[in-house]
């Protein structure tokens, strides 16, 4: 069987126990970033099954349509809204999804959070700054800003706000928590004070940017359409809030530096790092590689699109 394994940027999955299952099988690992469909084909063409990491590749009908070979897609997460399962179906390409398998991996929301807390650190401490500049001959230029006695606001008590919070109440910080009523509910629970806001709102607006100080941190690992487009430059650009960490982007990924906050010296921007952990990836590809060769075996599991089984049969 040859299976290509596409957007492992990092060339992590030769370093799993999950790659050592598929001994004997033709394994071909692309890091490439680019997700244009041309490039997708080409890297894709002549394989039978492709091993896709997350959400990091729109599997589209074009790309389906200009892969006579492929027979298999096994996709490393639950999420499948990036892959057209009309088109595969059509084509005869058997989708499988689901969570981590037995590698043992832990789940991803604590490594957001541990993240999501570097960068929080990171940031009124100017610390890539002054990494930078103590690397060039100089001493000490700028003065941070402690977290003691600050207020720190968790937009969603989930399992990553819910960290996030538990950590600020830690170093001191006044903690407010907001989101739809079983977000504040469970934060109320945890004794975390809860800010009013309507049921229906579900991004941050431009307005919302404008009312925070100009001594505000703004950080984003979680999704890039809670804030509204292009507000968190123009915000930045008047100086409200004074600076932002984000590991998400609109559209991702992001190469060639091509996105403005790259060019702010107020943002401090990661390149969606928020999972990116070896213990992570362990499960994630373990699951994945468990579809893989139940497929190969015959006997698919986690099957999205059955109706692909019955047209291959035909």
């Amino acid at each position: 069987m040859k299976i290509a394994v596409i957007h492992d940027y990092a060339d992590v999955f030769r370093t799993t126990r999950a790659y050592q299952r598929l001994q004997g099988q033709d394994v071909v690992v692309h890091t490439d970033a680019y997700t244009d469909p041309a490039r997708v084909v080409e890297l894709v063409s002549g394989c039978e099954a492709v091993l896709l990491t997350q959400q990091r590749v729109p599997v589209t009908r074009e790309i389906v349509a200009r892969l006579p070979d492929l027979r298999f897609i096994s996709q490393t997460s639950a999420n499948v809204y990036h892959i057209d399962l009309a088109a595969c179906t059509e084509h005869g390409v058997v989708v499988s999804a689901g969570r981590g398998g037995g590698g043992g991996g832990r789940t991803p929301y604590s490594t957001t959070a541990e993240l999501t807390w570097g960068l929080i650190l990171a940031s009124p401490r100017h610390l890539p700054f002054e990494v930078e500049r103590l690397k060039q001959g100089h001493w000490h230029t700028t003065v941070g800003t402690r977290l003691e006695g600050h207020t720190l606001g968790i937009y969603a008590f989930g399992h990553i706000g819910a960290a996030v919070a538990r950590v600020g109440r830690a170093f001191g910080m006044k903690v407010v928590c907001w989101g739809r009523e079983g977000s504040t509910a469970r934060a109320r629970a945890e004794g975390f004070e809860v800010a009013k806001s309507r049921e229906t709102r579900g991004i941050v607006t431009a307005d919302d940017l404008a009312r925070m100080k100009s001594t505000a941190l703004l950080v984003n690992t979680s999704r890039a359409p809670i804030i509204a487009e292009g507000a968190l430059v123009a915000a930045l650009a008047k100086g409200r809030p004074g600076f932002a960490a984000v590991d998400v982007y609109e559209t991702e990924p992001v190469v060639g530096g091509a996105h403005p906050l790259l060019t702010m010296s107020n943002a401090l921007c990661t390149p969606h790092l928020g999972y990116a952990e070896q213990e992570g990836y362990e499960g994630i590809y373990a699951g994945g590689v468990e579809r893989l060769l139940a497929w190969a075996a015959g006997k698919p599991i986690d099957v999205v699109n059955p109706e692909a089984l019955e047209r291959k049969k035909r």
